[in-house]
């Protein structure tokens, strides 16, 4: 069986004519398309889709002459349909699906006759291609070669760098704070108190991975349910995240501090709107989740401060359970996307299924950070139109690099663990990005963001003979924790 990604080219009869590309499915070893528009031949497509062409009567005669011709599928086979259509003088097929494209497979041994192009296409598209170009439609086909780079990438590696990069040095400034705050046995106990909330232990570590795993392969088979729980969970946590990084930035400007009290609470009006600010974003964002145009941009801010505020607010209490955090999740990313294929049904990862919406699924889950894919091609219509960076590529090395940002903090090293870390987590998403390019296929990036971050870590800190105090966590730590 051989299945092809493929372009239609429409263009519609008005001045000036409106052009729109869709997807389409072909078989390449029966058909051979041109690899641009410029060796394609335009042919006026008649819409049949009223009927299945399963027998020459189905439609009058005459009516497929020298024409391209869209019908239903169903009832018969694929290559039956184009010994039909081309017996009638048509010059292309194309047969309308409403469930999910799916690779063209006939015995074409007792079909050699057959030399029309044969393509699939969705039902849906021949509907907008209707209400966008009108009744008159020219189209053709050709299937352009793959890009060998997608620039979406450059954006995606920019939001993740800056994301990781600012998270880190956020919470170098709030572990700097509490370093002035521990001289009041006052402040010294609500410190104490708040890291026992938000620090990660060894046990908690393995705990959370676990849930991991369960919540991943519980989202595979009831993905259709449990994707409203975690859009809504998003918002909830997005809107909070937003509000946090936002307050922190408000915090900063020296006008506009008017209170107001109530309940024997005082409050900054100021923060007030800034609450209805955050909560109204990720309501817009849930109403028009699914508008492609332009809610990627909202889905990025609040992932973007939802990344920002996880990796201030969690703390690993040392190098030690960074490790173990960051192993444990790179074996479930290695498995989740290498291993499953060998047991799904359709050879289909998990971790891609779940993260594109599994069984073509059009709601999406909220957990990645989505840019439009720059280079035209038929992967964009056909697959995914959007690169994709999920939350925990950015988090996970995100909790190594703020550790080593409060480290130097707390042992006053100059920034040169948190700059270190920072620069090998650059070099681990161009390493992921190359190696996704090579091989054209998804990637667990934490394959290469995890042994890059680590080794780095962990050669700066043997260099600078701090091995032993970077394992366990820094002497201000092991102090105050109990």
């Amino acid at each position: 069986v051989a299945a092809d990604e493929g372009i239609l080219h429409a263009s519609g009869s008005g001045l000036p004519p409106v052009t729109k590309d869709y997807c389409i499915i072909y078989n390449s070893k029966w058909t051979s398309l041109p690899k641009s528009l410029d060796n394609a031949t335009f042919r006026t497509l008649e819409n049949l889709t009223a009927t299945v062409l399963c027998s020459s009567s189905e439609v009058p005669s005459g009516v497929m002459k020298d024409k391209a011709v869209v019908v239903m599928r169903g009832n018969c086979t694929f290559l039956e349909k184009a010994r039909i259509a081309q017996s009638l003088g048509a010059k292309m097929l194309l047969i309308a699906s409403k469930s999910r494209l799916s690779p063209i497979s006939d015995n074409k041994t007792d079909f050699e006759d057959v030399t029309l192009p044969v393509a699939l296409i969705r039902y849906n598209d021949v509907v907008d291609m209707q209400l966008t170009l009108g009744n008159e439609v020219n189209v053709t086909l050709y299937s352009p070669p793959l890009p060998e780079f997608d620039y979406s990438m450059v954006v995606i590696f920019l939001i993740a760098v800056s994301t990781v990069a600012l998270g880190g040095y956020w919470s170098g400034v709030a572990e700097l704070e509490n370093l002035k705050a521990i001289a009041s046995p006052g402040e010294r106990e609500t410190r104490r108190k708040k890291e026992e909330n938000v620090t990660f232990t060894p046990v908690t570590v393995i705990f959370f991975v676990a849930i991991c795993c369960v919540m991943l392969v519980l989202l595979y088979f009831f993905y259709k349910w449990l994707v409203y729980v975690i859009i809504s969970v998003f918002c909830l946590a997005s809107a909070m995240s937003l509000y946090n990084c936002l307050a922190a930035l408000v915090g900063e400007i020296p006008f506009g501090q008017c209170r107001i009290t109530c309940c024997n609470k005082t409050i900054e009006v100021r923060l007030i709107f800034l609450a209805v600010f955050c909560t109204a974003a990720a309501v817009v964002w849930a109403v028009f989740r699914n508008e492609d145009r332009w809610a990627w941009i909202l889905q990025d801010i609040l992932g973007v401060a939802f990344c920002l505020n996880f990796i201030k607010t969690l703390k690993m209490p040392n190098f030690k359970s960074c490790v173990i955090l960051l192993g444990l999740l790179l074996l479930y990313d290695v498995f989740f996307v290498f291993i499953t294929p060998f047991i799904t049904k359709n050879g289909a990862s998990i971790m891609v299924e779940v993260a594109a919406g599994p069984f073509g699924n059009s709601e999406k889950l909220p957990v990645v950070i989505r840019v439009p894919r720059l280079e035209h091609s038929a992967s964009t219509l056909c697959d995914l139109p959007f690169s994709l960076l999920g939350f925990g590529d950015i988090i996970v090395p995100g909790l190594l690099v703020a550790y080593c940002r409060r480290f130097d903090v707390q042992t006053s090293s100059s920034s040169v663990y948190y700059i270190s870390c920072t620069i090998a987590y650059a070099v681990g998403m161009v390493l992921t990005f190359v190696v996704l390019a090579l091989m054209k296929m998804g990637q667990p990036a934490l394959l290469y963001l995890v042994p890059c971050t680590l080794i780095t870590s962990s050669l700066v800190a043997w260099r600078r003979k701090e091995m032993k105090k970077f394992w366990k966590g820094s002497s201000y730590q092991v102090g105050w924790m109990p």
